[in-house]
């Protein structure tokens, strides 16, 4: 996977137009000065533990005793479940907040920026190839400063795309994942036979 394939693979998982709605429902009832600044507390918050999470990849799973192909297969069935909630949103808020209540790292930064999906994908990607970490690097930040833009600006999009135009992005979003996720499910499948029949 190249550097490009990455970002946008790192964008599509973090899906910050399907977050939009979640964003502007948590953070409604705050005063906009105070909301724009919560919101880049928030995204600074998520792309430390990103960036965390992606060089100490190898680590953990050196750590856990895991080995690469089955990283990659879990990380497309994550993947392909939460494309399929990407297509299938589900009604109701699952946040937990009560009204007016500040967020602070939960539920904004984690985990609906820096969510379980992302950090599988990043730690995939730091196993695949840990020779390749400026590139990955390149791909996190990509993929982080255009979800920012978005969200910083999500007053704006909201009124562009409306209701139906955020859900149909999403669920285009959701499709293209289910690609992704499926391809790596598939070289892990790939890359699992190839180590078994190199072992015999």
């Amino acid at each position: 996977m190249d550097t490009w394939s990455a970002a946008v693979m790192l964008f599509l998982i973090m899906d910050p137009l399907g977050n939009l709605p979640v964003f502007m429902s948590v953070l409604k009832t705050i005063e906009p000065r105070r909301r724009r600044f919560i919101l880049v507390r928030e995204l600074l918050l998520a792309l430390f533990i990103l960036f965390v999470f992606l060089f100490s990849g190898q680590a953990v799973l050196d750590f856990l005793n895991v080995q690469q192909e089955t990283v990659s297969i879990a990380g497309g069935i994550i993947l392909f479940l939460i494309a399929l909630r990407m297509i299938f949103p589900q009604s109701g808020n699952p946040l937990g907040l009560a009204v007016g209540e500040e967020p602070f790292l939960v539920p904004l930064a984690i985990p609906m920026i820096a969510g379980p999906s992302t950090l599988a994908a990043l730690i995939l990607l730091s196993n695949q190839n840990p020779d390749r970490m400026i590139d990955w690097s390149l791909a996190l930040g990509a993929a982080w400063s255009i979800s920012a833009i978005i969200l910083l600006f999500s007053g704006l999009f909201h009124r562009l795309l409306g209701e139906r135009g955020l859900t149909a992005m999403e669920r285009l979003m959701g499709m293209i994942l289910v690609m992704i996720a499926i391809q790596m499910f598939l070289d892990g499948i790939g890359q699992y036979f190839t180590h078994t029949s190199g072992m015999l």
